[in-house]
């Protein structure tokens, strides 16, 4: 049975591609179609947190002109070169009980298989750097193959079609030790002078100067 609760900040992973693009903005622009978003306005974030109560839903169809946030990793191929481009999130819990979730995202060259083990990596070099215990994950990629003489793009996006509209984002505790503190800034010294130019007469052969080590 299927919990009725509303999630506090719903999203999904989609992917995409487009093979005959007359050109890079034509293939994005039909990859945007393909994910269902060709008639929202798109804001691309960046960072690798996501709000606070984010939840994996059903992809469902966008109502036009809406404001959605989207995490996007777009790959270019062109003239039968291949290109893939992947997303990825992890639920996660810090050594204080916290949960968050982060993304990652990726573009290569390379194939599926190989795509799918970098932005792995990628995911989990994240957790390592925010000392975050992995709950659940998910990761889509998908490649595209240009065809003759045309541009292809791969899409792969987690749409997050509440986040801007949810009010004021919650947020979570500060944490202390992940958080660059503002060094003090340095004393100016304004007691000293730069020594002044030794003065030059006129038909004075210049010296010449020693740039050697």
């Amino acid at each position: 049975m299927q919990s009725s609760r509303t999630p506090a900040c719903p999203g999904w992973l989609m992917t995409a591609v487009s093979s005959w693009g007359e050109n890079a903005e034509d293939a994005f622009d039909q990859g945007l179609v393909e994910l269902g978003l060709g008639d929202v306005r798109l804001i691309q974030a960046q960072g690798a947190m996501l709000p606070l109560g984010f939840e994996a839903t059903p992809p469902r169809p966008l109502p036009m002109g809406s404001l959605v946030e989207c995490h996007l990793a777009t790959a270019y191929a062109w003239n039968g070169s291949s290109a893939s481009a992947g997303v990825a999130w992890a639920s996660c819990v810090t050594p204080e009980g916290d949960e968050c979730t982060i993304v990652a995202t990726i573009t290569t060259e390379l194939d599926y298989e190989e795509t799918v083990l970098l932005l792995r990596r990628n995911l989990q070099r994240r957790l390592a750097s925010r000392d975050l215990e992995v709950v659940e994950f998910d990761v889509a990629v998908d490649e595209v193959t240009a065809g003759q003489d045309h541009h292809g793009v791969a899409v792969a996006a987690l749409i997050l079609p509440e986040s801007l509209s949810m009010g004021r984002t919650k947020t979570g505790p500060i944490r202390g030790a992940l958080t660059r503190k503002a060094a003090p800034e340095p004393k100016k010294r304004v007691d000293t002078k730069a020594p002044a130019a030794p003065a030059r007469r006129p038909g004075q052969p210049q010296n010449r100067h020693d740039f050697t080590l």
